[in-house]
């Protein structure tokens, strides 16, 4: 009997990446599984899920964190009616035999209806803050799945399960591709759109020049909106190739000695999964400071060196990545911490699971 899965998954890499390698890991494991996707009109997802040969349906909704406008916030409540109207639309007509939220903006809608309509259902929450719609989600939904301890006392109602971060294979297979030479390279990135704090900060830090740069290589991602500024930013014989995007990110991981960016969870399961010591600087505005919630996790079993944004500028960046190239013995250590979060073939440990959570019916 062959599965239908629906996926909402959306708004970021960090949601819809893992979501890609549970739907890979379902195809894996159950190769007749009909996999469907479902996001927002204006999402990430319309530029990754389609080319990946999966059809994503639409639900109009918008965000209702605490960390958007009052506007935006109206607006979401008053396009809430039809996105469940819509979400039902899609139960009805696709009839999947599982329905799971790994997160985004269609999550919430979809997996409400879909709980209280009597469909199979589960979230996946990668944060060891919970966002708002799972934190009430789980109330509803059978059984939800978490990747931090710290999540567990704030989702009640459903079933909860220990839970790796699933990583595209090419990441997961990432090694170092080269014997370690007298270059440091450090990687640089903001997620897939960029970070201007993290930007402007390490432009100026680098711009600054200094001694120090030597035997220092950078590999800015600078993400589309600020690539054309910063790659005009920074003076000519700055130690540092820019990117608006990094399409080969298993090969930059695996030159990197280093790696400064964001602390989004797709971020973190990435780190691990490649064993990299990281300067963390979570985003200040993420929803719930989920993002900080998840650098500490790292931070508390010292795999991880975090700077919040408010703090971040030149010269403290300069002094963690000067102690870190001084002692490649900590460098080592810490990434090898790192590598501890990482659960091996977690995509396909957590789908075995879906399995047998849809029943016996669905195994036969």
């Amino acid at each position: 009997m062959s599965l239908k899965i629906l996926i909402a998954a959306g708004g970021t890499g960090g949601h819809i990446y893992p979501a890609l390698a549970m739907a890979d890991a379902f195809l894996k494991i159950r190769p007749d599984t009909r996999i469907e996707f479902v996001g927002t009109p204006g999402g990430l997802e319309n530029k990754i899920i389609p080319g990946k040969g999966f059809k994503l349906h639409h639900i109009p909704i918008g965000r209702l964190n605490a960390n958007v406008s009052r506007a935006e916030r109206l607006k979401t409540l008053l396009m809430m009616p039809w996105a469940l109207v819509t979400s039902l639309k899609i139960l009805r007509r696709e009839k999947p035999d599982f329905v799971l939220g790994v997160g985004g903006h269609a999550s919430g809608p979809l997996l409400l209806v879909a709980a209280l309509c009597g469909y199979r259902s589960g979230i996946w929450e990668p944060n060891a803050m919970p966002g708002l719609a799972n934190r009430l989600l789980a109330r509803v939904v059978d059984d939800c799945w978490v990747v931090f301890d710290e999540a567990k006392s704030l989702l009640r109602g459903s079933q909860l399960h220990d839970a790796g971060m699933p990583v595209r294979q090419e990441i997961e297979d990432a090694r170092a591709s080269e014997p370690r030479t007298d270059i440091f390279r450090v990687l640089v990135f903001g997620g897939s759109q960029g970070a201007r704090g993290l930007n402007n900060v390490v432009m100026e830090m680098i711009n600054q020049g200094g001694d120090w740069l030597k035997g220092v290589r950078f590999v800015h991602q600078t993400g589309p909106a600020d690539f054309a500024r910063v790659q005009a930013g920074y003076a000519k014989a700055a130690p540092v190739e820019v990117h608006e995007y990094l399409h080969d990110m298993a090969q930059q991981y695996a030159q990197a000695e280093l790696v400064i960016c964001r602390s989004g969870t797709g971020t973190l399961s990435e780190l691990a999964a490649c064993g990299k010591a990281s300067i963390l600087v979570p985003l200040p505005t993420a929803a719930d400071d989920h993002q900080r919630k998840n650098a500490e996790s790292f931070v508390a079993k010292a795999a991880a060196v975090m700077i919040l944004q408010k703090e971040l500028t030149p010269e403290r960046l300069r002094t963690e990545i000067e102690s870190l190239r001084a002692d490649p013995l900590k460098v080592e250590k810490i990434g090898a911490r790192a590598r501890q979060f990482h659960q091996p073939h977690a995509a396909e440990k957590l789908v075995q699971q879906f399995v047998e959570r849809i029943g016996a019916d669905a195994t036969r």
